[in-house]
């Protein structure tokens, strides 16, 4: 019998060993495409993200090559060049077809760091020059500390040398704004109508009439404030909101005569399953790559 039971107790051990050494293997996560700037390490400062981010923002818009800078602890058990592929085959920096991406990733406690490039890009940044960025302009400022002067220079020499191959001009750019006058609001005006409806029904039931279409205004001017559009118009949005809930009520109490079916009903809305959706956002967190491939061209290098 004892026999069995250390058996078995050499078995379990076998088993936890090979699961924490599985583990103590496993790859390290490829980080979500949050920004053109992903910092796991807190190396950078708020400043130098938003300066580097608006310098690639600002390429990005004139010459439609994407290039994004990604800062991780570690790459181990990887090599750099593995983990690099991997992140450009996750994110998809780039114009599909034009694959004119390029990432400049470091692994700090690595002191490594690599430049992958775009098949687009791979004869305006051939290995050659993408070691010397980062042998001759990126390590040399690592080397005293200066990560952010590093990435920035680096960059910088990136967007240098891109600009002199002829690539596809970018696409304009439609980006979101919010409402800032009265003519700006009509794109607005079902998701508020419907959200009215919605939140007063709620809000009916268990406050009753005059407490739920006062909070139902407060709220939604607030929600309105909060999505961008500006105070004054956020103040006339609550206060339609309160008088549209108080004229249902009003409207349907003494025509509907206590009994409502269907359409509008006690603040309610009862028809059919309609929705709304905005459009997303492309940049600060909405940023996105736009499906470059990747064939393992580039350099790396150490410091």
């Amino acid at each position: 019998m004892r026999a069995v039971r250390r058996s078995v107790v050499a078995l379990l051990l076998c088993f936890l060993t090979a699961a924490f050494a599985t583990l103590a293997r496993a790859d390290v996560a490829v980080p979500p495409l949050t920004g053109r700037v992903v910092d796991q390490t807190g190396t950078l400062s708020s400043d130098a993200v938003a300066r580097i981010n608006d310098k690639l923002k600002a390429f990005e818009a004139r010459k439609g090559s994407q290039i994004a800078v990604l800062i991780v602890p570690t790459t181990q058990p990887e090599a750099i060049e593995q983990f690099s592929i991997r992140v450009a085959e996750a994110w998809k920096i780039g114009r599909k077809k034009v694959d004119d991406g390029a990432i400049l990733l470091v692994a700090k406690n690595d002191r490594k760091l690599r430049i992958e490039v775009g098949y687009g890009l791979e004869g305006a940044l051939p290995d050659v020059t993408a070691k010397r960025i980062i042998d001759e302009i990126i390590t040399p400022k690592f080397k005293t500390g200066d990560f952010a002067g590093g990435i920035e220079a680096g960059v910088d020499r990136m967007m240098s040398v891109i600009d002199g191959e002829p690539l596809p001009a970018p696409e304009p750019q439609h980006e979101w704004s919010a409402p800032e006058s009265f003519d700006d609001i009509s794109g607005w005006a079902i998701p508020l109508f419907f959200g009215t409806l919605v939140l007063n029904g709620f809000l009916q039931a268990m406050l009753g009439r005059v407490v739920a279409s006062t909070l139902t205004g407060g709220i939604i001017g607030v929600v309105a404030w909060a999505f961008g559009l500006v105070w004054y118009i956020a103040l006339v949005a609550g206060f339609a909101a309160f008088v549209l809930t108080m004229f249902i009520d009003l409207f349907n109490g003494p025509m509907a005569g206590g009994r409502r079916r269907g359409g509008m009903s006690g603040g309610t809305w009862s028809g059919g399953g309609s929705s709304w959706s905005g459009g997303s956002s492309s940049d600060s967190g909405g940023f996105s790559g736009g499906g470059g491939s990747f064939g393992g061209g580039g350099a790396s290098g150490s410091w």
